[in-house]
């Protein structure tokens, strides 16, 4: 635990916390339930206690804006082919060896928090900008859940909607709070193993599951997984089979799931990079298991980043990379031949944005 030196007129009053006997006060927001004496903060660097309070040292700060394509989250059943306003903050809750985004979420903020803005004014640039959805993304938006909770809402009352990319790490009260506002969600399932959890990313697996199906079961957001497989560590067939049964079986058939392929990064430089046919194994495996939607990413490979009928095989949805060249939906968002319902979100035929990917400077909409 690091000592906090922001000043507080930073600071952002913070929610689910509890206090000891002992005098310290415990963060509720995941399940490393770190206990604070004044001045110290928790794991993730941006929740800290201040006094006889805790605070989010990160609440309307961020490390920067894009517009990107909605399937770059990814989410492929969820408004395909619109523009999504994206951006983070510094921090994490967890501590994979493995981060692809490791220069935000193992950063100190005041190194990294360059761009401010409020809830208002996300809402006004996602507007402007044509984007149908804003995301939480790049560091994981539970640690700094006030201000998540607040630009969904801002975001809601003009009609764009609000994406968590996460690691699915949180307990339940905090939990039940940041997915009440959420439209949809990619969830990290890192690894089907606790060993994996424990040892790449100072975790546990089942908090990851409970939310999981918290999400599918108890929510109206729409839920899709990202599995990255990194060589070696989470990508044997026993596995796999184990993964895939279990999504099959805790969440349904209908819950997309992407393989994802891995690069050398961070505190694994000496991994190679996720080979294309491990990504198809992984595939097969699962649609072996009955999932109908399972896609392959960070890799060039139509087929797995194509979406099928699940009743007809009739081509929905072709993309290559993040541009989409095929639509074979029905303006109900069914199957143009058969009619058989595709589960998601959809709007009708998309735009034009595709694989561009834009940086915003907020200061225009203030």
């Amino acid at each position: 635990m690091a000592t906090a030196r922001q000043a507080p007129d930073d600071h952002f009053p913070a929610r689910h916390w509890h206090a000891l006997e002992d005098g310290r006060l415990v963060c509720d927001v995941c399940p490393r339930a770190c206990a604070l004496k004044d001045g110290q903060r928790g794991l993730c660097f941006v929740r800290a206690r201040e006094g006889d309070q805790l605070v989010l040292t990160t609440y309307g700060r961020s490390s920067g804006f894009c517009i990107d394509p909605i399937e770059k989250k990814p989410l492929n059943h969820f408004l395909p082919g619109t523009p999504v306003l994206s951006f983070g903050t510094a921090g994490c809750n967890l501590t994979c060896a493995f981060c692809q985004n490791w220069d935000i979420s193992k950063s100190r903020e005041v190194d990294t928090l360059a761009d401010r803005a409020s809830p208002d004014i996300i809402a006004r640039a996602a507007l402007a900008t044509g984007c149908r959805s804003v995301a939480f993304t790049y560091n994981d938006p539970v640690i700094f859940l006030e201000y998540a909770v607040d630009v969904a809402d801002a975001c809601r009352a003009v009609g764009i909607k609000a994406v968590a990319v996460t690691a699915g790490y949180i307990s339940p009260g905090a939990r039940e709070e940041f997915f009440a506002h959420m439209d949809a969600a990619n969830i990290d399932l890192k690894a089907f193993t606790d060993e994996f959890y424990r040892k790449l990313c100072t975790g546990a697996l089942e908090p990851v599951l409970d939310t999981l199906r918290y999400v599918k079961h108890e929510t109206d957001v729409w839920l899709e997984l990202t599995t990255l497989l990194i060589p070696g560590q989470n990508d044997g067939d026993e596995e796999l089979h184990r993964l895939s049964e279990w999504v099959a079986t805790a969440l349904g058939r209908d819950v997309p799931l992407h393989f994802s392929a891995f690069h050398p990064d961070f505190r694994m430089l000496d991994v190679p990079q996720t080979p294309i046919a491990t990504l198809r194994r992984a595939r097969e495996i699962a649609r072996g298991h009955g999932l109908r939607y399972v896609y392959t990413g960070n890799v060039h490979d139509l087929e797995g980043d194509a979406t099928r009928c699940h009743a007809c095989d009739h081509l929905l949805v072709q993309r290559d990379w993040y541009t989409l060249s095929t639509w074979g939906l029905g303006p109900d968002g069914g199957c143009e031949r058969c009619g058989e319902p595709l589960p998601g979100v959809f709007e009708g035929r998309p735009g034009t944005w595709g694989a561009r990917r834009q940086p915003v400077r907020l200061a225009e909409f203030r």
